[in-house]
């Protein structure tokens, strides 16, 4: 999606920050540049990682369970978390190579016959590079296969209208409850919120909330955010996750596991579903 510019730049409407690029600039997530007066996606295609996983490694644990999706990312990502467990692809123009939707689907429906039930898309920021989810969505469904994208729902609400007809599941990232935490991340928690909203009216989705040390981990804030994902819908489930030392916050020990324990009582007094994982 693109704005139109007098002085031939270009602004990305795919997510809040509204990059503003000027002909062959490409924007903060390293995947969407203006190519001859259009906003592209540069990694359109474009994997860096292709796996048969586990439906839990999503994760979701009330999707399936039992099963496995083929898994495919690429490279970008709209935030810059330093805490990233992927950041070699998702703060890189990583190595990849191209593989078309109707390869991606037609993989996807031979690895049926190993317990494979449909794509996920995930390991770095899909959203960025959601023309190739829609393309690649709507042949994975006329297979009578499930689509998964696993997000950090820093996304446009006009996007999130085109993909989810074609969208089965999705993991959404709620990295936090605070402004001041997601201004830290490079993201808009309103817009996580808003993400949230939609996608839960269309499609079964499930909730992640890395505990990082010193940044997320209050009794307090996991409270408020428990009783808004309730107010949405209390069996909504919400995974509460091990911070491990990474990236640019490879100094900062692992989230102590009574913390995530105790974490995990405060969200069991809103929300019906509350999973801890990582430890």
């Amino acid at each position: 999606m693109t704005m139109e510019m007098n002085d031939n730049s270009r602004i990305c409407s795919t997510c809040f920050h509204h990059c503003r690029l000027l002909p062959g600039q490409t924007g903060r997530c390293r995947a969407r540049q203006n190519k001859d007066g259009r906003i592209i996606s540069m990694n359109y295609g474009r994997i860096t990682a292709l796996a048969l996983d586990p439906i839990e490694k999503k994760p979701l644990k009330m999707f399936h369970p039992g099963t496995r999706i083929l898994s495919a990312g690429s490279y970008g990502c709209n935030l810059s978390c330093p805490f990233c467990q992927n950041y070699e692809i998702s703060q890189t123009a990583a190595d990849s190579y191209t593989l078309s939707p109707e390869l991606l689907a037609a993989k996807a429906l031979e690895l049926r016959k190993n317990g494979n039930i449909g794509v996920a898309f995930t390991y770095n920021e899909p959203l960025i590079g959601w023309e190739y989810i829609y393309d690649t969505a709507k042949i994975v469904h006329s297979y009578q296969l499930y689509n998964v994208i696993v997000t950090n729902g820093t996304v446009d609400a006009g996007i999130l209208e085109k993909i989810l007809p074609y969208t089965d599941a999705m993991n959404i990232d709620l990295k936090g409850f605070t402004p001041r935490w997601y201004h830290t991340l490079g993201g808009s928690l309103d817009i996580v919120k808003q993400t949230i909203k939609i996608s839960a009216a269309f499609c079964h989705i499930e909730l992640t909330t890395l505990i990082v040390p010193g940044c997320n981990d209050t009794p307090q804030e996991m409270k408020e955010l428990s009783s808004w994902v309730a107010s949405v819908d209390e069996n909504i489930p919400l995974h509460i996750t091990r911070f491990f030392p990474r990236y640019k916050m490879n100094m900062i020990p692992p989230t102590d596991t009574g913390t995530l324990f105790k974490l995990a009582e405060t969200a069991r007094k809103n929300l019906k579903n509350v999973f801890i994982g990582n430890c």
